[in-house]
């Protein structure tokens, strides 16, 4: 049997160079988990138990706590054991599965956003439909697709990357992703190129139309005073979720590579970081900085 065929172990090597440092960072990251957790959780059980908050924006709020948890317990407890141990493997399967679930919840939390931009779009620039469009069932169908449409195209790109035939087994992140994967594969294939391409294309529609509501929304609220306060007042949940985001994903990542900038041997040279253009977050680059203090061999 050909050895391509029975890789079943793959090793994560982005922790490289941080002996050192892996208390700490087990500490503060195990902070940031506990204080993400809490943070939705207290939203989560606030939405259900006030029915004053039983409206569209507050439930797609909820639903992105829900997110958040989703998708960070893909990432935060495999990261929090391979900073105790001395050996950072992960079951093939086991990279396919966390793969799935950063890649859902990513697409998910775009799909939510779209829809909470939407949702102001219509309150402010049109109130006296609002009621009628955003009515419970519709709202229900809206949540529903933005958790549907994720799990569906991920699961074929994870089935399409699954039957890829492996002749390496060494990614160079903390986490596993379907592109890390399929740049282990012995030969290309059209699927891994058609699939991410249309699930990029589709979300960066997503982006650019969060983008356009919020600048028509600002151009319409400059001219009146009561449409600022508005404006203010209901995008906040907005930018909280967003800033959730980038603390939930983004906290570990910063902080190894503070740590290894800070580090005299030179091993920010060797470090692999992630080019990402989002929200193609399906087709990351590997790149290293290069320094001039520790030249590329």
């Amino acid at each position: 049997m050909d050895n391509v065929s029975v890789i079943t172990m793959l090793m994560l090597s982005g922790l490289s160079g941080t002996e050192n440092y892996r208390v700490t960072l087990f500490a503060l990251t195990l902070l940031c988990y506990c204080v993400i957790w809490l943070v939705n959780v207290t939203i989560i059980v606030t939405i259900i138990a006030d029915k004053n908050l039983h409206e569209p924006m507050y439930i797609f709020l909820c639903n992105l706590c829900f997110n958040g948890l989703y998708g960070t317990a893909g990432f935060y407890p495999k990261f929090l054991y391979d900073l105790l141990s001395t050996t950072h493997v992960i079951s093939y399967a086991g990279c396919l599965a966390q793969g799935f679930v950063l890649h859902c919840s990513v697409a998910a939390e775009f799909s939510l956003l779209a829809l909470m931009a939407y949702d102001r779009y219509v309150a402010i620039c049109r109130p006296l439909v609002y009621h009628s469009l955003m009515t419970k069932q519709r709202v229900c169908i809206f949540v529903f697709f933005a958790w549907l449409l994720p799990l569906c195209l991920f699961f074929m790109s994870t089935i399409t990357t699954a039957i890829l035939r492996l002749c390496g087994s060494q990614i160079p992140k903390i986490y596993c992703v379907n592109w890390f994967i399929s740049n282990l594969a012995c030969s290309g294939s059209v699927a891994k190129i058609v699939i991410p391409s249309f699930i990029c294309t589709f979300y960066f529609g997503h982006v650019i139309f969060v983008f356009w509501s919020y600048v028509h929304l600002i151009k319409t609220c400059q001219s009146s005073k009561e449409n600022r306060s508005k404006f203010m007042q209901t995008c906040v949940p907005h930018l909280f979720s967003l800033t959730v985001v980038v603390v939930s994903f983004g906290f570990p990542k910063l902080f190894i590579f503070l740590i290894l900038a800070d580090d005299g041997t030179g091993l920010l040279s060797s470090y692999p970081l992630t080019k990402c253009k989002l929200p193609s977050f399906d087709q990351c680059q590997s790149f290293q900085i290069q320094t001039t203090s520790s030249p590329r061999n």
